[in-house]
């Protein structure tokens, strides 16, 4: 099987607060990093490639690392305004590969934690997270994609399903 690109973005692993600022369906911290990473090791094997734009986790380096060694695939994290670490710090962790900035995928997509200001004349779509449920922004656009776990189910979602949906077909 050929390897898969997948997207999430605002996991807050170790942050009891999001649970309640974002009404996520969770009793506690425990139970909501059991079922993020039962998500997105149903989804995701060792072999894809996972990019994870922004608030990643909350917690020291041994708590990162463990959770990055216990979550499948070539990991790549785009720093979101919680991860307050350097690059390569999460690097450490067990990222692949992490950014301060937004990286420009298969010369298109944007991927970034917080949404970019993109037009339909613009040749770029930009997939983000930051946003988590608010109303104001759509989950998907002929420019966008939306890819905060409260918009995806709280599962990894793959490549293929935002081309789709961006830009039909």
């Amino acid at each position: 099987m050929s390897e898969k690109t997948f997207f999430i973005a605002d996991t807050h692993f170790g942050d009891e607060a999001i649970i309640r600022y974002e009404n996520r369906p969770f009793q506690d911290i425990q139970v909501m990093e059991c079922q993020l990473v039962k998500n997105w090791n149903e989804v995701v094997r060792p072999e894809d490639r996972i990019f994870v734009l922004g608030d990643f986790a909350k917690g020291d380096k041994a708590e990162l690392t463990r959770l990055c060694r216990c979550l499948n695939g070539k990991k790549t994290l785009v720093l979101g305004n919680h991860d307050t670490q350097t690059p390569e710090w999460y690097r450490e962790c067990g990222f692949d590969e992490a950014s301060a900035w937004p990286i420009i995928f298969e010369g298109f997509w944007i991927l970034s934690h917080e949404p970019l200001y993109v037009n339909e004349n613009m040749p770029y779509a930009n997939i983000y997270g930051h946003v988590h449920g608010n109303s104001i922004y759509k989950d998907f656009s002929r420019q966008s994609m939306c890819v905060c776990v409260e918009r995806i189910g709280y599962r990894p979602v793959t490549f293929e399903d935002i081309r789709r949906k961006v830009l039909g077909g």
